[in-house]
């Protein structure tokens, strides 16, 4: 089996090097396509408008100028020439991507451009907190991410469909067990911005997070698991077609 490998934290990252352990407790044939530079919140976006610059840092081994979807494209159309992969992993990203970060996240869309390309995908992230920031609790990932994509290639993904897996914030012996969830909902008010002025008095702006408790999530999303310490495994596909309203909205038009 041929693994393609990317991220959005980087080349450098080293929830890289752990998915790229995951993949060699699949296979030996894993290729790593990322990006040259942190591309966290880019989202599904393509480089159209510059050139993408291929750096080839060892064998199998590749850093793009460009975003995560532009990775995948290049290791599968260029690099591996129509010869594979068999699987695209997305990931390991530092911090979760659950709830709405899904319609932001780089890591999201290298799963979501491998499903376009017909491979079968997935996206991974590990949870922290303010306590584990810079200490990640990687060795959850590792001991579980293995086991859930043999069992998700043995089912068989539908078409059109990638999953999203999400490690808790603890270490591999308080998981307590893998739970299949729906994505979930934040609060928005969540987000404000953080102005500022930089040393000519010119003001400047950063997106930023209120760190607050939150409220309870909803019973069966992925925010949920993985509060009560769970791996989050969501199917999520990249149809976005509202069926029930299409159905009214057809009913106006006719």
């Amino acid at each position: 089996m041929r693994i393609l490998i990317t991220n959005d934290d980087g080349i450098h990252a080293p929830g890289l090097e752990v998915c790229a352990e995951i993949a060699r407790a699949l296979s030996d044939d894993v290729w790593i396509v990322a990006p040259e530079y942190d591309q966290s919140g880019v989202s599904h976006s393509l480089s159209l408008n510059d050139p993408l610059r291929l750096r080839q840092i060892e064998e199998r081994r590749f850093a793009v100028k460009g975003t995560p979807t532009d990775c995948v494209i290049m290791g599968v159309r260029k690099i591996l020439n129509g010869k594979g992969p068999d699987l695209v992993l997305s990931g390991v990203n530092r911090g979760r991507n659950v709830a709405e970060d899904v319609t932001y996240s780089g890591t999201i869309a290298g799963a979501m451009e491998g499903t376009i390309l017909g491979v079968p995908s997935l996206a991974l992230s590990q949870s922290y907190s303010g306590d584990t920031r810079h200490d990640l609790h990687w060795n959850t990932a590792l001991r579980f991410a293995p086991d859930i994509i043999r069992r998700v290639l043995a089912e068989g993904l539908p078409h059109d469909v990638f999953v999203n897996v999400n490690f808790p914030d603890c270490v591999p012996d308080a998981v307590k067990g893998v739970a299949i969830t729906a994505q979930g909902k934040r609060d928005q008010e969540l987000l404000y911005i953080d102005s500022r002025k930089d040393g000519r008095g010119n003001p400047y702006h950063w997106i930023g997070f209120v760190r607050r408790e939150r409220p309870p999530a909803a019973r069966g999303t992925d925010i949920s698991a993985l509060a009560d310490n769970w791996v989050a495994v969501t199917p999520l596909r990249f149809d976005m077609t509202d069926e029930p309203f299409m159905t009214r909205l057809a009913a106006l038009f006719t």
